[in-house]
């Protein structure tokens, strides 16, 4: 239990943003992973520790923030694959279920122990037909992979690796990136109409 909670506050303070808390999981990544890990320091989540509330289908953490939110379940083992057996099937369907009802994602968090690297991978669960943005993102995140009797379990090599997930879920969304790109525009439209020398201000907005 205590080496759980361990783990489960590490992933907290990653999604957090905390500076500390992304360097020690990405100790061992490449240069390119870290960079995406890093990601979360600029757009952090509030994450609330839900363990033990009473409340099904809540998981181990909440992460929210503006535009998304995840119901987080964490798991951790030293074996690749992680079979859903009792009262881990019935955290299963908890989640599943208030994931369709709320029109949730929620996601599994599932840390191998003693190897280097990232060690975390991210699952969700299909909750069926989901809106605005969880939409576009549960195009990017492996779903549970299943048994041959069609039960749910997890396979850590199929999991997508935390920076990666980090870098999906904390990139400028695409409306961002065209607001940004108009803006450019038209600062140098209007420059070009009045044949005037753009200001220093604007020059920062101009790649």
């Amino acid at each position: 239990m205590v080496q759980g909670a361990q783990y489960e506050r590490e992933l907290r303070h990653v999604l957090a943003g905390l500076p500390e808390g992304v360097r020690a999981v990405t100790r061992s990544c490449s240069e390119s992973e870290r960079a995406q890990a890093r990601l979360v320091i600029e757009r952090p989540f509030l994450v609330v520790r839900a363990a033990g509330s009473g409340i099904e289908g809540s998981g181990d953490l909440l992460a929210l923030r503006g535009d998304i939110c995840f119901p987080i379940e964490v798991k951790t083992s030293k074996e690749k694959k992680l079979y859903l057996n009792g009262r881990l099937a019935e955290q299963y369907s908890a989640l599943e279920n208030i994931g369709k009802k709320c029109g949730l994602m929620p996601l599994y968090a599932y840390r191998l122990k003693g190897v280097r690297g990232d060690s975390w991978r991210i699952f969700r669960i299909d909750t069926g037909k989901l809106e605005g943005r969880l939409s576009i993102l549960a195009r990017r995140i492996p779903t549970c992979p299943l048994t041959k009797n069609r039960r749910p379990h997890l396979i850590w090599e199929q999991g997508l690796p935390l920076h990666k997930f980090l870098a999906l879920v904390c990139r400028k969304t695409e409306q961002e990136s065209k607001s940004f790109e108009t803006i450019q525009e038209r600062i140098v439209s209007e420059s070009e109409k009045n044949d005037v020398e753009t200001p220093d201000w604007m020059k920062g907005f101009i790649r």
